[in-house]
């Protein structure tokens, strides 16, 4: 039977993937400067997982309501990533609500259109997708609104000094490089189908359905996650506004 993917995956393939592997952790450690363990083991992590998700996942195909346990769980698990990155003291779990608020409005406005069906394949494909470009943000923007908090510490007192309150005043400060966070997501919208076909596209064509309704699946992902994303930012915004994301030696409200 003729080979069903666009890439041969035969043995090569095994042996490619160690090789780009060892060299982006070489690549790491003496360009970047970081330990290379963190890639190797991001890179095995990453083998593991996909295999074990990929047997839930058969498994899961005709139980829809259990997709629902595992979008929980890819929730949980993005909290924890993201929250470990923007507040390391011990409160991952607040990355939890600008994920949550960034996702879950969207995921009900697609479920209530009929779009997004009670389907466990779908479910978990399409939030999958949501939860992890809302981490990413959380990530991006929670780090930027840290550093400029932290660096720009004095213009935050300053402006206290003036009057304003201190979630104001931090939000002064941190707004204008809050949607930074979002340019990824802007820039492969803009690019679909110019510098890259998203997986989604090349899936459904792979699959058999016809380019437009192909097309027209993924421009509801990537407009799904503008949302998403824009939401998330703001949440995570609005957060640094009020905590700081508890950036030392700066006050919270």
């Amino acid at each position: 039977m003729e080979n069903s993917t666009l890439l041969d995956l035969g043995p090569t393939a095994w042996i490619l993937l160690a090789v780009m592997l060892v060299m982006a952790a070489v690549v790491w450690r003496t360009a970047l400067g970081r330990p290379p363990v963190q890639m190797l083991v991001a890179g095995l992590r990453a083998l593991v997982q996909l295999a074990a998700v990929a047997l839930v996942i058969g498994w899961l195909s005709n139980r829809g309501a259990w997709a629902f346990a595992f979008v929980a769980l890819m929730f949980v698990v993005g909290a924890w990533t993201s929250g470990r990155r923007v507040a390391p003291q011990g409160r991952w779990w607040i990355a939890a609500a600008p994920i949550a608020v960034g996702v879950a409005p969207v995921a009900i406005m697609m479920f209530a259109a009929g779009v997004l069906p009670f389907n466990a394949l779908a479910i978990i494909a399409v939030l999958g997708q949501q939860i992890g470009g809302s981490m990413s943000t959380v990530t991006l923007a929670g780090r930027r609104i840290r550093d400029e908090l932290a660096l720009r510490n004095g213009e935050v007192e300053a402006a206290v000094a003036l009057g304003f309150t201190w979630p104001v005043a931090r939000m002064l400060v941190a707004k204008p490089i809050a949607g930074e966070a979002i340019l990824p997501s802007l820039d492969q919208t803009r690019t679909a189908g110019l510098v890259t076909l998203p997986g989604a596209f090349v899936g459904m064509i792979l699959g058999g359905a016809t380019p437009l309704d192909a097309g027209l699946i993924q421009l509801l992902v990537l407009i799904s996650l503008l949302l998403v994303n824009s939401v998330t930012a703001s949440a995570a915004l609005w957060i640094g506004a009020l905590d700081g994301w508890s950036v030392p030696g700066v006050k919270a409200a």
